[in-house]
């Protein structure tokens, strides 16, 4: 049974890294860049015109994928969401496509890669294991309203504590969402940039300044959370 378990394992770590591998070799973080996305936006957006749900099926498969192995592109896919989708869809589509992905790495911190994730993230998991400790899933909210740790690191500490995947899921969910649609909103900003005077556009500057508030404006719903649970 033990041989069985590990080889399971073993097969699975084998395939996550043949996966990374490729990503980097065949260079396909270009696809992850917003200049391409920009570039290939009027394509993107034909597809979705002529075939919608394999669109949002294929971004989903590949925005799991690509949270899932801890891979680079996530913000820009994000941004991509909201100028393919809009702000609407784009937010349901990437709240539910990142937290899948988020959930699965989890899952593979706990069940396979524990060791190797203790070793090897050991001294910043210290904090978060002492912020879990002590508030709980209140801790992981707070994470991902204020990302103080980097969005993968937070997927993978999670897998070694005790959380239960079902409460990572929704938790994060929930605490992510207030970004995704400002993100989401930024991307259906961006996407309209259809020459240089559009870059003064009032969309995108107002866009421009939630970015910048947003943070600040968290940390202020944070405390005050904070605040009332004490």
């Amino acid at each position: 049974m033990m041989k069985s378990e590990t080889l399971k394992r073993a097969v699975v770590v084998a395939a996550g890294v043949v996966l990374v591998a490729l990503f980097f070799y065949l260079d396909l973080d270009q696809y992850l860049r917003l200049e391409y996305i920009k570039e290939s936006q009027g394509r993107f957006q034909q597809l979705y015109a002529e075939n919608s749900l394999l669109v949002v099926g294929v971004y989903m498969a590949i925005y799991v994928l690509v949270t899932a192995l801890s891979l680079p592109g996530a913000l820009i896919m994000t941004l991509a969401g909201g100028a393919l989708f809009g702000v609407m869809a784009g937010t349901v589509i990437v709240s539910f496509a990142s937290t899948i992905g988020a959930t699965l790495a989890c899952f593979v911190a706990r069940y396979i890669l524990r060791d190797w994730v203790q070793n090897r993230f050991g001294n910043r998991l210290a904090a978060i294991n002492k912020g879990m400790a002590e508030e709980g899933g209140f801790y992981l909210f707070t994470l991902r309203l204020i990302p103080v740790f980097p969005f993968f690191l937070i997927n993978l500490a999670m897998g070694i504590t005790r959380l239960p995947l079902w409460k990572f899921y929704w938790i994060s969910q929930l605490g992510m969402l207030p970004a995704t649609l400002v993100y989401v909103n930024a991307g259906k900003e961006l996407g309209k940039i259809d020459s240089p005077a559009a870059i003064l556009s009032p969309g995108l500057l107002f866009s421009f300044v939630i970015l910048g508030l947003f943070p600040l404006t968290v940390k202020k719903i944070v405390a005050a959370l904070k605040r009332a649970r004490s």
